[in-house]
C-alpha cells in the first residue's frame, strides 16, 4: 500500500517527530482542544479584517508579485489533496469490498484505520485559510460565504475527530476531490492556461454537499433508531456521536444553502445580463 512504502522511506527521526499526528491525543497534537480551534478562528478573522483595513491605506500587492506563491500555493494543495485521497480510498475500499457499505459507513474500524489522514486533513483546513489571505492582499471583495466556509470546515473536522465519526472519511474523501479539481483550476488560471470548467467546480461542490448529506443523514439515522429504541426499521447500529453527525448534517445544510446561491448570483444572473445585452 502507498502509506506503507511511504513509511518505510521516512528517516526514524521523521516518524518519532510526526507521532503527535499520528494519532489524536488531545492536548498533545497540535490544535486538538477547542480552545485552540478558538483561537484559530479568532486569529484568522483578526488577520483577514484587520488585514482588509490595512490595505484600505496601499494599492494591492501587484500581480507578478503574487504569482509564484499562489501558483505554488495551488500546486501543491492538488498533489497533497491528491496524495490525501488516494491513501484514504485503498484503506476504506478493500475494507468495503470485505464487509460491504454499511460497515464501511458506521463501523468505530473504520475511522481508526484514516485517523492519521483525519489529522492531516484537519491541517489542510488550516492551510486553506491562505486562500483568503491572498484575497486580501490582492483588495479583493471576500464573501461572507469565504469565510464562514473556511471557518466552520476547519471546525466541523475537529469535531468529526473528536468524536470519531466513521462516515467523516467519505465527506473528507468528496471534499478532496473536488479540491484537486478547483487547486488545479486556479494553479492553470495562474500560469495563463483558459479553463472553461470554472462554473462546474461550484457545481460539483454542490453535488458533493447533497452526496454528502444523503450519506450522513443515512448513518445519523441508524445511529439514533437503535440508541432511542424507536420502533423504526433501520440496517445495523452506527457508532459515533449524534451530536458530531447533527453538527456535521446542519453545517452541510449550511454549505448549500450558501452554494446554492452563490450559484444563482453568480452564473444566472450572468447569463440573464449577457441576453439583455444581446
Amino acid at each position: 500500500m502507498l502509506d506503507s512504502y511511504l513509511l518505510a522511506r521516512l528517516p526514524a527521526s521523521v516518524r518519532d517527530a510526526t507521532s503527535p499526528i499520528q494519532s489524536w491525543q488531545p492536548g498533545v497534537t497540535p490544535m486538538s482542544t477547542l480552545t485552540e480551534v478558538v483561537w484559530g478562528a479568532m486569529g484568522y478573522l483578526v488577520i483577514v479584517l484587520g488585514g482588509q483595513q490595512v490595505m484600505r491605506h496601499f494599492p494591492a500587492v501587484p500581480a507578478h508579485w503574487l504569482r509564484l506563491p499562489f501558483l505554488l500555493h495551488n500546486l501543491l494543495l492538488t498533489l497533497g489533496s491528491l496524495l490525501l485521497l488516494v491513501l484514504y480510498l485503498e484503506r476504506v475500499f478493500p475494507f468495503m469490498a470485505t464487509y460491504g457499505l454499511h460497515p464501511s459507513l458506521c463501523a468505530h474500524q473504520v475511522y481508526r484505520m484514516v485517523e492519521m489522514y483525519h489529522i492531516i486533513n484537519y491541517y489542510f483546513k488550516y492551510w486553506e485559510f491562505v486562500d483568503t489571505f491572498f484575497l486580501v492582499l490582492k483588495k479583493k471583495k471576500l464573501m461572507f460565504l469565504h469565510v464562514y466556509h473556511h471557518m466552520a470546515t476547519a471546525a466541523l473536522c475537529y469535531s468529526q475527530i473528536r468524536y470519531e465519526t466513521p462516515v467523516s472519511w467519505l465527506v473528507i474523501s468528496m471534499n478532496l476531490s473536488v479540491h484537486v479539481i478547483m487547486y488545479s483550476y486556479y494553479a492553470m488560471a495562474t500560469l495563463g492556461i483558459r479553463c472553461p470548467w470554472k462554473k462546474w467546480i461550484t457545481t460539483g461542490q454542490i453535488a458533493q454537499f447533497v452526496i454528502d448529506l444523503v450519506f450522513c443523514l443515512y448513518a445519523w439515522y441508524n445511529h439514533t433508531v437503535p440508541r432511542l429504541s424507536l420502533n423504526l426499521p433501520y440496517v445495523d447500529q452506527c457508532d459515533g456521536s449524534g451530536f458530531a453527525a447533527a453538527l456535521g448534517v446542519f453545517v452541510l445544510i449550511s454549505y448549500l444553502f450558501l452554494f446554492i446561491l452563490f450559484y444563482r448570483g453568480t452564473y444566472q444572473s450572468t447569463k440573464a445580463s449577457t441576453r439583455k445585452t444581446q
